[in-house]
């Protein structure tokens, strides 16, 4: 689960090669590259004149409140929800969906590197209430070993997309399409854990708005049949795994240690 909104964005832009400024600890400045600049900022009339003249054009800048409540106007909040988060996890998803990257190191010896699937997921509840979690699960391809909040760990480390001339991979004993039953097994477990009472309520909310419905509209079976179709729609407790993106990630053995301790 993404439980620091301010650093996953920091490391989002940064990776997309943006120029971020961070200021106190809720704001980010960041200068948006053409290709996120053409993603986010809805304005493709722009981008064609700029095209047609030949010129190179303007990236627009995002300033960014993370805070768990607006504080600053000058600033777009940004948050768990909000139109601009769900429109940069719509960007993941659609061009960054899997990746494979390789940790750099400074060591000049021969060195293995050892695979790790990372995923993240989004949890989307629906129901009385709707909200929504994001999970990021890593696995260890050799041993099977889980680890969570991967992307706060990650952003620690320097990648490429080449591996060094000294590295070599350790081939995975578990394949990548059993690593992701494993993630979503692991998850559905995560969520079998949880408190169920969003679940009673939403079943005890839906039961007396349909009988409000029956009282109301008994007489029209049509109508009551769309009616209750839209009610069961928008009441049934339900969730919902969504894949965001994932990765292979080949780390160093003094990383691999890191990732395999406890949470």
């Amino acid at each position: 689960m993404i439980t620091n909104l301010h650093g996953f964005l920091d490391q989002f832009f940064t990776q997309q090669h943006c120029h971020v400024t961070k200021e106190q600890e809720t704001g980010l400045t960041v200068r948006l590259t053409r290709e996120l600049d053409q993603a986010l900022m809805n304005r493709p009339f722009y981008w064609h004149y700029m095209d047609k003249m030949g010129r190179q054009g303007e990236p627009m800048s995002l300033s960014l409140d993370t805070g768990w409540q607006s504080e600053d106007r000058k600033k777009e909040w940004i948050h768990f929800g909000s139109p601009r988060l769900q429109q940069i996890f719509r960007y993941i998803t659609q061009s960054a969906q899997y990746t494979l990257l390789y940790e750099q190191t400074d060591n000049q010896d021969r060195s293995a590197l050892l695979p790790w699937l990372v995923v993240n997921v989004k949890v989307q509840y629906n129901g009385k209430q709707t909200k929504e979690a994001i999970h990021s699960i890593g696995l260890q391809l050799i041993n099977g070993t889980l680890s969570i909040q991967m992307m706060d760990k990650l952003k620690t480390i320097a990648w490429g997309q080449r591996m060094q001339d000294y590295c070599y991979t350790i081939s995975p004993l578990i394949t990548p399409r059993s690593g992701f039953q494993r993630t979503f097994h692991f998850i559905e477990q995560h969520l079998l854990d949880q408190d169920t009472t969003w679940i009673k309520e939403s079943i005890a909310c839906l039961e007396e708005e349909l009988q409000l419905l029956h009282y109301f509209f008994s007489e029209d079976e049509q109508l009551l049949a769309t009616e209750e179709e839209q009610l069961r729609q928008r009441l049934q407790p339900d969730i919902h795994l969504i894949v965001h993106n994932a990765g292979l990630f080949y780390v160093t053995e003094k990383t691999n240690q890191t990732f395999l301790q406890p949470n």
